[in-house]
């Protein structure tokens, strides 16, 4: 946990002490009256606040805190990018308030938003992805491009920024720069001196080039960009399911799925059927499962980077970048 607490601040028991620079974001004239832990993360210490709004109404709150100035990043990563998804589609994410640094200690960072409980289900595949299904559909580039304007952060890792007109380019320079972490992460390996020059020279040229030949087109999309299943949950109150912990760029709308292709996710082959009830499968659909594979090599690769200390996630890459090259190399 990338999280040193701040002294007399810790959420729970009896405390009701906040920051002054999240009381400030708070509704005005709110008394805070009880603070807990809730949730869990890998890098934040996350908690609840509940108050009573000015007019007696009880209210609750989503707070995630963290320290160094690469929580500051992951933070205003966070924060914008549930932002532009919840612009979109207010019912799918819990609604973001604020992203700032504590007053009291310039070294800790927080992420505040309005608290939804949910049930730690799968949510039906047909609700589901109707609302992904729309979320990409209606979400428009502001630069009709892919990438976003920020750097990015999936867990505390950064995701690549700025803009690229060629799905091909983006991906090519995101799944770059994932490797680099992933070497950086956990040394070289012999393999990658022949396998990682076909990926690239071969494999993703095959596999993208034709998505943008021959008057195809891919439309930048608006994806979460980190959608395992711990990153969604089924609202109490709506019974309709909610995503949150968002990485959000401008994708392919197919690159979403990438993260549901390993066998350790809970997002079966029922949600992705449900999706392309309600979206085309992007053609050349005999690429379908390639491209598929191809973006679960992305995730692979920079969750490898992220737990540098287990061996079995590097073999999971190598595996991955060996199939593809074996297919299409």
């Amino acid at each position: 946990m990338n999280y040193h607490g701040s002294e007399g601040l810790k959420l729970g028991g009896e405390n009701i002490k906040l920051d002054p620079s999240v009381v400030g974001k708070l509704p005005r004239g709110c008394q805070v009256l009880s603070t807990e832990a809730h949730g869990v993360s890998f890098w934040a210490y996350t908690g609840k606040i509940n108050v009573a709004l000015a007019d007696g109404e009880p209210k609750s709150f989503f707070i995630k805190v963290i320290s160094k100035e690469i929580g500051k990043a992951m933070m205003h990563s966070e924060y914008e990018c549930t932002k532009a998804i919840h612009a979109l589609m207010p019912d799918f994410t819990p609604r973001p308030i604020a992203w700032g640094t504590y007053e009291t200690n310039c070294d800790t960072h927080f992420y505040l938003c309005e608290f939804r409980e949910m049930i730690d289900e799968m949510p039906d595949p047909h609700k589901f992805a109707v609302r992904l299904a729309a979320l990409h559909q209606n979400s428009k580039s502001p630069e009709g491009k892919f990438g976003s304007s920020f750097t990015t952060y999936n867990g505390n890792l950064p995701q690549l920024g700025g803009w690229e007109s060629s799905w091909e380019t983006y991906f090519t320079k995101s799944l770059r720069l994932a490797l680099d972490l992933e070497l950086e992460a956990k040394g070289p390996d012999p393999e990658f001196d022949t396998l990682i020059p076909t990926l690239f020279d071969k494999v993703v040229p095959r596999l993208l080039r034709p998505l943008e030949s021959d008057g195809r087109f891919v439309k930048p999309s608006l994806v979460h960009g980190d959608l395992w299943f711990a990153n969604s949950g089924i609202d109490v109150g709506t019974d309709e399911p909610l995503i949150f912990d968002a990485c959000s760029f401008y994708a392919h709308n197919e690159y979403e799925f990438g993260q549901w292709r390993p066998v350790c996710n809970r997002f079966g082959g029922e949600y992705i059927k449900a999706y392309n009830s309600y979206a085309q499968i992007s053609p050349p659909a005999e690429d379908y499962e390639g491209c598929l594979d191809l973006y679960k090599l992305r995730f692979n690769t920079h969750v490898s980077a992220i737990f540098k200390d287990n061996p079995t996630l590097r073999e999971q890459m190598l595996g991955d970048i060996r199939d593809l090259v074996a297919r299409y190399g």
